[in-house]
């Protein structure tokens, strides 16, 4: 690059410039002379005669002339051939560079807007990385697309019989039915979860982890970074205790990572297993948002089965606990696999029908058919959760980005309006409009991709932390948030959006400029003319309009989780400890279980500090259930309900009100007829509202047992505090115990849960100290079953009051900018006898103007986009209309407050100094 400061100098003496301003202006036009002669060069002229023509510029007069304002500064021709070659992108660099040097001399214009576009861009990239983790990313195994998972497709509501987990898609029959005549997979697996104590004796010490078939990893196409994998020769038919394959992180944190690891022992649930081999670091296991300690042989399951006194669950046919999954053969495609499977269901379902089955139940069983699904990105129960809310966080915060961006544009349209005499110099020496454009557009660019460095910065702490905010104690997440393409070129593009949005229209603007104006000593500019002022006011506009939205959104997220904090769940939440106690070290036999579990519970009830001790099979909110069939003598056959075994004393330690008849006690033995309490909804949807009490009913199995209505409780919540009541039976422990070696009690105390842990242990090791216990809070469990509606009402609500400041900043910025440009003009208001009531009056009023129009605006979008969050809201409708008034009640007064600033400042203007400027 050419020094051109002394030639620059030298034109300029005449001028008499200060030093500063001096300096000003050789930067400007150092900067123009080097774009220029690049310029010139491309275009085909030679260095000397590039040299010639840009110091006839500097000497020929005009720019003397421009510079003195004493001229219109009429643009002078450019050399033949020198337009015609200009290329847009040329000099780039030299753009960037001397936009680079103008943002260092402007720090707080600079930190401004790279902290808006930072929080924009990183609010953004967050919601969309934790989408493409959840949603998008496909597993870490070799080709993912040709894998796919078998399930039944054509019932949602499938099936009867007991549940493992969300992913339980088939039985052990079926598995064995689809394994042995499947034809278009070239290798097909099975797997299910499970959790099992790895401490020994007192609080229990959780590994997640994956039983699998023999071809599991085969079919994942996986490697071992220490030792071997699962394969065909580990699972087999009464294999017994046998291997073990750690993941990656297991490894790390139980065995230190230990090269010589293989051989080693890992204990679970009693049971010990040898390690025989590492998986790598990459791989997490099937399921998005769970990380597996240890996989083992499917074959293990029947020894754990054994210890909890049931079949094995291989064997059971009413047994929900397998998925499957399949890498397609070469040339078959989801559709042909599909149809394979479906022309081979029939046989399937018909040989591995459970006897225990009613008519109904026969013949819907009968109906299912399995099919193909993709299983490229894994299978979650995280992703059917949280892909809705994240998709509508990830809209919100997109419109956070576009009020920063006009925002930003705003900031720019005013910084432009202190550079018309840069752009007049320019303009004056020959430069086009679009090397202009050009110029700003870099300066947009830069901002854009310095915002966006931020912004992606922000995402990886933001997205942790969010990630932290849905983990609980009970369901803690794991999710891979390396940033991959898709998040990369996500935030490239949010980089190219905002320099467009930012820097485009002050760009056109400020090309616009006329330079003999411009160069007048007390002119204000083109850029403070109409065209420019109204494209300010649509700023704000839409800002006002957007940041409605937002503020709407947030206050119906907020609102609703408010609701379901208040909302009456038919049980006292407080001061309730779970405490879940695991019998299977002790191997008890299954008829001295009761017993057991009855001086356990004697014991806890007995510690000083308890008020009140309960068992329960299915603690509410648990996101557990038990579903059944009921057939009510004289009324309609298999109605639903919703089923719980209880101790006596159950509802008095959750203080759900008796309304009739009596709670259980201890003379309802095994021997004696069963006896049931039923809810309010029961009682009013099977027996018109009548009284219940000593009515009776069948259950759906076969043989039928019968039941005697002995009570009614009041409803209560079972799975989560959103649902109606529903129709729900409670039996005694006393008259039949529960299928599983483990004991869940609920204790009541008013001292400090967590005191009472060192008693409850105490007791417990006294009759035996090999039992497994671990500890839940009932109120924060049900807390964390709430994690979704906390997450929309935090995000939504910190995106609504973002908004809503920088519209009102963007406001003030515009009234301010009105009080400057019409200063003169209130002047002569006040000199011909308007008084401050009057000017403050007119400033409120403009900014009113601004405010109904983009509240108005705001309105109709949303009202227009209000279904959107409907699924999600509880107790309010999406188009609420006191959520909605309340937002434009506090933009109202937020905007106006702020207006009322500026406008003071309009009200204080001295009429003399006012006309002594003009």
């Amino acid at each position: 690059m050419h020094d051109w400061s002394k030639e620059i100098k030298d034109a300029i003496a005449p001028l008499n410039l200060s030093a500063a301003r001096e300096e000003e202006i050789v930067e400007e036009l150092s900067q123009h002379l080097n774009d220029r002669y690049d310029e010139l060069l491309i275009a085909g002229t030679g260095e000397e005669q590039a040299c010639r023509i840009l110091m006839q510029d500097l000497t020929d007069g005009r720019l003397i002339a421009g510079l003195k304002a004493t001229t219109s500064a009429a643009q002078r021709s450019v050399p033949v051939g020198a337009e015609g070659g200009e290329k847009f992108f040329a000099g780039i660099w030299n753009d960037l560079h001397y936009g680079a040097r103008l943002l260092f001399r402007s720090p707080g214009f600079a930190t401004v807007a790279i902290l808006s576009l930072a929080l924009g861009i990183g609010a953004n990239t967050t919601i969309f990385q934790l989408l493409d983790t959840v949603r998008l990313r496909t597993l870490p195994v070799k080709k993912p697309e040709q894998l796919a998972r078998v399930a039944i497709v054509n019932s949602p509501h499938c099936c009867r019989g007991d549940f493992y987990s969300s992913n339980s898609d088939l039985t052990g029959g079926l598995w064995k039915g689809v394994d042995d005549q499947q034809q278009g997979f070239s290798a097909i697996a099975a797997w299910a979860t499970n959790r099992f104590n790895i401490g020994e004796g007192g609080e229990a010490h959780y590994a997640n982890a994956l039983l699998v078939s023999g071809d599991f990893f085969h079919v994942l196409e996986i490697q071992p970074i220490v030792g071997r994998l699962i394969s065909p020769a580990d699972d087999y038919r009464g294999c017994g205790v046998q291997s073990v394959v750690l993941s990656y992180s297991f490894w790390q944190r139980e065995f230190g990572g230990r090269p010589n690891v293989v051989g080693s022992k890992l204990t679970l649930s009693g049971h010990p297993f040898q390690v025989i081999g590492v998986a790598p670091a990459s791989f997490y296991g099937l399921e998005v948002g769970q990380n597996f300690d240890a996989a083992l042989p499917l074959c293990s399951e029947p020894v754990f089965s054994t210890n909890l006194s049931r079949p094995s669950l291989m064997d059971s046919p009413d047994a929900w606990w397998l998925g499957a999954i399949g890498r397609l053969k070469q040339g078959w495609t989801l559709e042909r696999a599909s149809a394979q499977l479906d022309a081979i269901s029939p046989g399937l379902f018909a040989a591995t029908l459970p006897d225990n089955y009613n008519t109904i139940a026969k013949k819907d069983y009968l109906s299912f058919h399995l099919g193909a699904l993709p299983a490229a990105t894994g299978v979650s129960s995280l992703r059917k959760d949280y892909e809705s809310p994240l998709w509508i966080l990830l809209a919100l915060s997109g419109l956070v980005l576009l009020i920063a961006c006009a925002n930003l544009a705003n900031l720019m349209l005013a910084r432009a309006s202190a550079r018309q005499r840069e752009m007049a110099i320019r303009l004056t020496l020959g430069a086009s409009r679009s090397r202009l454009i050009r110029q700003l557009l870099a300066e947009g660019l830069l901002l854009a991709a310095l915002g966006t460095l931020a912004g992606v910065g922000l995402a990886q702490i933001l997205s942790r932390t969010l990630v932290a905010f849905l983990s609980s104690q009970q369901n803690p997440i794991f999710v891979e948030l390396t940033p991959d393409w898709r998040v990369l070129g996500f935030a490239a593009s949010l980089a190219i959006l905002t320099c467009i949005l930012c820097g485009l229209a002050p760009a056109i603007q400020a090309s616009h400029t006329e330079p003999g104006v411009a160069m007048k000593a007390n002119a204000r500019g083109t850029t403070v003319g109409r065209g420019h002022f109204l494209l300010r006011r649509a700023f704000v506009v839409s800002q006002v309009a957007l940041s409605l939205v937002l503020l709407t959104a947030a206050l119906l997220f907020v609102r609703s989780f408010q609701k379901i904090l208040t909302v009456n769940a038919g049980f006292q939440q407080d001061r309730i400890l779970v405490a879940d106690f695991e019998f299977s070290p002790l191997k008890l036999p299954a008829e001295t279980q009761m017993v057991f579990k009855q001086e356990l519970l004697s014991q806890v009830q007995a510690i000083p500090r308890v008020s009140s001790a309960a068992e329960v099979q299915m603690v509410p909110m648990s996101q557990s259930g038990w579903d059944g069939n009921i057939d009510i003598p004289g009324g309609a056959e298999r109605q639903d309900v919703t089923l719980n075994r209880v101790s006596p004393g159950y509802f008095q330690t959750m203080e759900t009100p008796m309304l009739a008849g009596r709670d259980f006690n201890q003379t309802d033995t095994p021997s004696a007829p069963r006896k049931a309490i039923v809810n309010q909804t029961f009682a009013r949807k099977y027996y018109g509202g009548a009284d219940p009490v000593g009515k009776v009913f069948h259950d759906s199995d076969t043989p039928y047992k019968t039941y005697q209505v002995v009570g009614i409780v009041k409803d209560s919540k079972f799975y989560d505090l959103r649902e109606d009541p529903v129709p729900t039976v409670y039996v005694s422990f006393t008259q039949t115990n529960g299928p599983e070696q483990r004991s869940t009690l609920m204790i009541r105390s008013d001292e400090s849960l967590s005191s009472l842990i060192p008693s409850i242990n105490h007791a417990a090791n006294q009759i035996n100290p090999s039992l497994v216990i671990s500890y839940t809070v009932f109120k924060m469990q049900i807390r964390e079953g709430l994690l979704r509606d906390r997450l929309m009402a935090t995000l939504s609500g910190f995106y609504g009051v973002l908004a809503t400041v920088l519209a009102v900043i963007g406001l003030y910025g515009v009234i301010s900018y009105v009080v400057l440009q019409r200063k003169n003009e209130i002047g002569v208001r006040m000199a011909l006898g308007a008084n401050r009531s009057d000017i403050l009056r007119m400033v409120l009023r403009d900014a009113a103007i601004l405010l109904a129009i983009g509240l108005a605006t705001g309105t109709g979008m949303t009202i227009a986009t209000g279904n959107a969050a409907a699924s999600m809201l509880y107790g309010l409708k999406p188009r609420d209309p006191i959520t909605l008034a309340a937002a434009i009640g506090g933009i109202v007064v937020v905007g106006l407050a702020a207006s009322f600033v500026p406008a003071q400042r309009a009200a204080n203007i001295h009429p003399v100094a006012a006309l002594r400027e003009e």
